[in-house]
């Protein structure tokens, strides 16, 4: 017997304005909001989705567990990004990679894989 996923849970200090970061960034929708816990899915059916819980101390290291992001254009998806808030970040990646490494606006990094082909 297997489990299904359900969700990946984010610490935040500001967990609707991540949430809303989030949303924008993926194209998802706010399925669930308290001030201290917000969730996000594509639709409100679709699993498995992110929730945003507030904590009160900030990130202070690299995360263990991250995003990765495939668009169809990954110049145009890290400008857009970037232009959200996002911001570039060195995690020891190289310079000889095929992603990019990005942070959100509390510092979580995730990964802006080249477009498949």
């Amino acid at each position: 017997m297997g489990s299904q996923w359900e969700n990946l849970v984010v610490d935040s200090q500001d967990p609707p304005r991540l949430a809303r970061w989030w949303a924008e960034a993926l194209g998802y929708q706010i399925t669930y909001e308290k001030p201290d816990e917000v969730e996000i899915r594509r639709t409100p059916d679709a699993l498995p989705g992110l929730i945003f819980v507030a904590v009160p101390e900030s990130k202070t290291i690299k995360n263990r567990l991250h995003i990765d992001l495939r668009p169809s254009d990954q110049e145009a998806e890290v400008e857009r990004l970037v232009n959200m808030g996002a911001r570039h970040v060195d995690v020891g990646q190289g310079d000889d990679v095929s992603w990019v490494v990005l942070a959100d606006p509390e510092g979580n990094e995730f990964c802006v894989l080249r477009q498949r082909g």
